[in-house]
């Protein structure tokens, strides 16, 4: 499942490239409709509504409020895992060295955990590298946007394969 950490209106101006960001996420969620992911986003709550680039493309999906850090630590997204049953997280959002990391390192006892690092930012590179490079350590699989793509759909030919390609080459 695909995982859409706290990419809200007041944190994201303040984190390292956030076009990069969104434009990456928008690009995992338009890719999660076409191979049928579920997808679970997140709000930190007092940070305003998920931006709307990406809330567009969520209709229906209401983010999961949250105070902790690291999502797992919240019931009502535990719930929501359990309800989808599935064992490997795609984790994208903010921040890297905060609720994704914190959120990846809680799900690596009962997951397959997937970091996708140019759908990851922070405030600052320091911060945003420091998170990518600890999780790595701790056994997640730091990945791309379109290295994960590829990876999900295995082979050319197929139905989903165009649909993803026209996503890769609108980037």
């Amino acid at each position: 499942m695909l995982v859409v950490v706290d990419v809200q209106e007041r944190l994201l101006p303040h984190v390292v490239g956030p076009e990069e960001v969104v434009a990456n996420i928008v690009k995992l969620l338009r890719f999660a409709r076409v191979v049928g992911i579920p997808v679970v986003l997140t709000e930190q709550l007092k940070l305003g509504p998920t931006v709307a680039e990406i809330s567009r493309e969520l209709p229906g999906i209401s983010p999961i409020g949250k105070t902790e850090f690291g999502c797992l630590a919240c019931d009502a997204f535990a719930e929501a895992l359990g309800v989808l049953g599935r064992r490997v997280l795609v984790i994208a959002g903010l921040e890297a060295h905060i609720c994704v990391m914190q959120t990846a390192l809680q799900a690596i006892p009962g997951y397959t955990v997937h970091v996708v690092g140019d759908a990851v930012s922070s405030r600052s590179l320091a911060n945003r590298d420091a998170a990518l490079q600890r999780m790595a350590q701790a056994g997640v699989v730091v990945t791309s946007t379109e290295m994960l793509l590829y990876e999900i759909m295995a082979r050319a030919g197929t139905e989903e394969f165009r649909a993803a390609l026209e996503l890769v080459k609108n980037a």
